[in-house]
This record gives structure tokens, C-alpha cells and sequence, in this order.
């Protein structure tokens, strides 16, 4: 069984809050597909990991501690993008204006972004000098069929094989996993600010496959946005604003949003 985790806001919907609670309530196992974070804007995160000579970012340490299994965070998390801000503009390699992306870390190898310099931490820290280089977009996408895509179809294999996997998308992307089994997904949260929205599975899958798609990093993703306005939820459940010590404690999490969570496993008993 899956229940999906997506963000309805592409800013700090609340995401890992809400899985993070939902792991204590049910005892699951968290996955984080991909994640990314910012050299500039997340600068504590990335120094924290990199002195370890680790790419990763908090979310995937929130999940893999409170998961309660001692899993690092790689193991949960297969592909990790690091960006940058890009003050000269223009569209770079994968076509955003505000930021640039430096190094993936895929499974324990490293891919870099040659057109853009890498912060001198990141490259004292990393073992970069083996890493695959990638100057355009056609090479990254060759590099993702090869590399990225086989690492997502193992990841959604063991996902698949979890009695109970708590599965957390990244920004407002629908379906981290094109690979894994929707027929496995049981319910999705859509978490923003204030509320969560929940849907069953199959019809939430059923969406995504005549939803548009948006260019995005190379490739073609659906948007929370765009799958949900063929839906109506089974339920819309308020999520109060928590304190950042309430936030950072799975077992309060749960507390507060208990009623979300109750809702989430009576609609996958039903389902």
C-alpha cells in the first residue's frame, strides 16, 4: 500500500510536515524520489552534508529519522539536485532564469552541470573529478535514460515491495515515479498551507494521464494543479499552523493532525 504525499503549493506546501507525521501515525516507511535544495538559499542544509562529503537535504534526513529504521538519508532520497541562484539570468542549461543547477548526486555517483562554476566547497567536498560532465540538455536527458531512470525503477521496486510506504513528491510535481505501480497507490494527500485535500488513488492516477504537462528540468512533468482540477476530493481536512518545535517532532505532528491522518486510512480501508 501507497499513500502519496504532493504539494498543491510549489513553496513550502508542508510536505515532509505532513509525512513525517504521517511515518509516526503509521508506523510506514518514507521514500523521497528526488529532491534538491540551494547552495545560497539553503546554505546551512548543504554545508551540513557536505562536511561529510554527502549530498542531501533535510527533508530526506526528516523522513529518514523519523522512519526510525537508521537509514541515511540516500537511501530513501536516490537522486538529490543541488542548484544555485544564476544573477546573470538568461534561461541556462535547463531553461530557469532564476537558478542554475551545479551537481546531481545519483545513488553514490555524482553528475555536474559544465557550464556553470561549482562553489568551491562543493567541489572540495564531493569526489567530483570522475563525475559525468553535461553541457546540454540532449546529453542530460541521454545521461537521465541510462542512469537516472534505471535508479527510479529499483527505487519503485522496493517501494512497491513496502507493506506501507509513505511516497513524498518534490515542489508541485504529481508523481515523483513514472515507474511505480499506480495501481498500488492508495490515497494521495495534497498538502498547501492550511489544508489537505485527499483523493483515491486510482482516480488521482487516472487524472494525471490526461493532465498537461509542463516543461521542467529536461523533461515533461504534470502539476498538482493541473491533475487535481479534474477532481473532487473525498475530503478537505484543515492542517493547523505549527510552532517549529511542534514541526520538528513526529510524535506532535501526529497529534495535530490526527484527523487527517484517521481520514487517510479509513478512505484506504474503503478503497
Amino acid at each position: 500500500m501507497i499513500f502519496l504525499v504532493v504539494g498543491a503549493d510549489r513553496v513550502d506546501a508542508g510536505k515532509t510536515t505532513f509525512s513525517v507525521g504521517l511515518l509516526e501515525r503509521t508506523g510506514g516507511v518514507g521514500f523521497k524520489p528526488r529532491a534538491g535544495n540551494d547552495y545560497w538559499f539553503d546554505h546551512d542544509d548543504c554545508l551540513s552534508a557536505l562536511e561529510g562529503g554527502r549530498l542531501y537535504g533535510k527533508d530526506a534526513a526528516r523522513l529518514a529519522d523519523a522512519g526510525g529504521r537508521g537509514r541515511d538519508p540516500e537511501s530513501l532520497n536516490p537522486v538529490h539536485r543541488l542548484w544555485q541562484p544564476s544573477p546573470s539570468g538568461g534561461s541556462g542549461l535547463l531553461g530557469r532564469t532564476d537558478r542554475e543547477f551545479v551537481v546531481d548526486r545519483v545513488d553514490e555517483e555524482f553528475v555536474v552541470n559544465a557550464t556553470v562554476d561549482v562553489p568551491d566547497r562543493v567541489a572540495d567536498a564531493l569526489p567530483l573529478a570522475d563525475a559525468t560532465r553535461v553541457e546540454t540538455v540532449d546529453e542530460l536527458n541521454a545521461l537521465v535514460e541510462r542512469t537516472y531512470v534505471p535508479t527510479f525503477d529499483d527505487l519503485a521496486r522496493e517501494i512497491e515491495a513496502t507493506d506501507l510506504a509513505v511516497v513524498e513528491s518534490y515542489s508541485d510535481v504529481a508523481l515523483p515515479l513514472q515507474s511505480i505501480d499506480r495501481a498500488a497507490i492508495t490515497v494521495v494527500a495534497a498538502v498547501e498551507p492550511g489544508r489537505v485535500r485527499l483523493y483515491r488513488g486510482d482516480r488521482y492516477c487516472r487524472a494525471c494521464e490526461v493532465a498537461r504537462s509542463s516543461p521542467k528540468d529536461g523533461t515533461l512533468e504534470k502539476r498538482v494543479p493541473d491533475v487535481t482540477e479534474y477532481l473532487e476530493p473525498l475530503e478537505r481536512i484543515s492542517l493547523p499552523p505549527l510552532a517549529s518545535g511542534s514541526r520538528s517532532d513526529p510524535r506532535r505532528v501526529a497529534e495535530a493532525y490526527a484527523e487527517a491522518y484517521g481520514a487517510m486510512l479509513e478512505a484506504a480501508r474503503e478503497v
